[in-house]
């Protein structure tokens, strides 16, 4: 039996003409040419963290780490400062991203029942996508509130994505059957039992999403930090690595981030050159958190992007 069907697959086999081979051939070669254009800078920056200064500014490391070395990351965490933004990064994008998380599957399953005004209601939400009030309004809100300078700005500020708001009502509309609801509501629930002990344990794919969505934004998050704190115990770490990155192209300023190090390091002239390899050290510290996140989560990223696709 095995061995007919082989005989009918190879029988009804599409054969390949010669024009076939010749663009499969080259659609190869021309996205293994893209992957390698979208990764060997990723993989420059790795290997130049781990090299030796002067190799780096003689340009030879190209595909491998030369006279591997950890003086860059060494550097790099002799800074307290930069140890405590890590930690305030970490919290702000663990609470911020929980809550984030929480607040809009409410508001999603609110949006995928039908109420009075509806249309109206998401009207004025998909407005906000489009237009907002401007930098200074915010900010004068923020400061009336008692909310700038401080840890909770982090946190409220861009708490709920419109776009992630209208994938996870989408979900719910699509995924969770409307029989389950009024199964439910035969049983004596309500809306907040049914939320809580129906809803969110059957979405466990969205919740992923925006778990991903979210924690990378807020993660990579600069521009919050910018303009409404000025308590440098508050930064988070994109807010220190800027200002570092930044000190490091001037070069001659005797107030670059490495110079407090000089005397340890042999001089100014030493604490540049390990500022060069440094710059690469903080990409990387910066970076690896979103990516390993990426990475657990991918299973979940096509089918939230098809979730997305779903008119509702």
């Amino acid at each position: 039996m095995t061995v007919l069907s082989l005989k009918h697959r190879k029988r009804n086999r599409i054969r390949e003409t010669r024009k076939d081979r010749i663009f499969n051939t080259f659609n190869l070669f021309f996205w293994i040419l893209v992957l390698f254009i979208v990764l060997y800078p990723l993989w420059l920056i790795l290997i130049a963290s781990v090299s030796d200064p002067d190799a780096v500014l003689q340009a030879k490391v190209l595909l491998w780490p030369v006279d591997f070395s950890l003086m860059g990351y060494e550097t790099v965490l002799q800074n307290s400062e930069l140890l405590r933004s890590y930690v305030n990064s970490i919290f702000y994008t663990v609470v911020g991203s929980a809550l984030s998380v929480i607040i809009t599957l409410a508001a999603a399953y609110a949006l995928s029942r039908k109420f009075a005004g509806k249309k109206l209601v998401n009207l004025a939400i998909t407005f906000t996508m489009f237009f907002s009030g401007g930098l200074i309004p915010i900010f004068l809100n923020v400061l009336n509130l008692g909310l700038w300078n401080t840890r909770a700005i982090m946190i409220l500020m861009n708490l709920v994505s419109v776009w992630n708001l209208m994938v996870a009502r989408t979900y719910i509309q699509t995924t969770i059957p409307e029989d389950l609801y009024e199964a439910a509501v035969i049983d004596g629930s309500n809306h907040f039992t049914y939320f809580f002990k129906c809803v969110l344990p059957l979405s466990g794919t969205i919740v992923a999403v925006l778990s991903v969505y979210y924690g990378v934004a807020r993660w990579n998050d600069y521009f919050t930090a910018q303009v409404m704190l000025r308590d440098r115990a508050l930064f988070p770490l994109q807010r220190v690595l800027r200002e570092i990155l930044a000190s490091l192209t001037s070069t001659g300023s005797s107030d670059t981030f490495f110079a407090a190090y000089a005397d340890n390091l042999g001089g100014l002239q030493a604490a540049l050159r390990k500022a060069e390899v440094a710059k690469y050290c903080c990409i990387v510290v910066a970076t690896v958190p979103a990516v390993f996140l990426y990475i657990f989560m991918q299973k979940y990223f096509v089918k939230g992007v098809m979730i997305g696709s779903v008119k509702g």
